[in-house]
């Protein structure tokens, strides 16, 4: 009777082992499903600086951006969780303005034409700020006072683009998303 004991609680415990052991599995593999808006670097040499972007890359899913969630006018983030960083290891002139070697939090207006490019003094900060006076309920986490440098850029129209994507090259910068290309130029 007492080795019958002994057997049941054995299998029980060998039971127990196996069934912890699957759904600490299964809670692993849900932990390590990836991200909405995963963070993605673009980096590239502009002349002799090497230019690095650093931005949490959304998807759209189906939905309107610009002119819609994003809407027209407003400053965003350039992308998605904490604030786009744009990193460049010596000076670099951008739309013809001087831009001091450094880190930068990068933020874009949106327009139907004509788009902002904000490169802020400020780094660090989480994307959005909570903000009553906007109807979404948030706004951009930019301080406009720390601006260092503001230029205009005219967006054009391209093939659909699912997740965000920025691309540095000889030339510049790229913001692609939706159905607009955004070409900074840069040297």
């Amino acid at each position: 009777m007492k080795k019958v004991f002994q057997l049941k609680a054995i299998a029980f415990f060998a039971l127990a082992f196996l069934v912890s052991g699957f759904a600490y599995a299964q809670s692993t593999a849900v932990a390590k499903k990836a991200p909405a808006s995963p963070r993605d670097t673009a980096k590239g040499m502009i002349g002799s600086a090497t230019v690095t972007i650093d931005y949490g890359a959304p998807s759209l899913k189906g939905r309107k951006f610009f002119g819609a969630i994003e809407p027209y006018g407003k400053p965003w983030r350039a992308g998605a969780n904490q604030a786009t960083t744009f990193t460049t290891d010596k000076d670099l002139t951008i739309e013809g303005k001087k831009l001091a070697a450094g880190t930068y939090t990068l933020f874009l207006v949106p327009n139907e034409k004509e788009w902002k490019v904000i490169f802020n003094s400020q780094t660090g900060q989480w994307g959005v700020k909570k903000d009553t006076s906007d109807p979404r309920g948030y706004s951009a986490n930019d301080d406009p006072a720390k601006d260092v440098l503001v230029v205009s850029v005219n967006a054009k129209k391209a093939g659909p683009t699912e997740r965000l994507k920025f691309e540095v090259n000889k030339k510049g910068f790229t913001m692609m998303w939706e159905d607009v290309e955004l070409a900074v130029k840069a040297k």
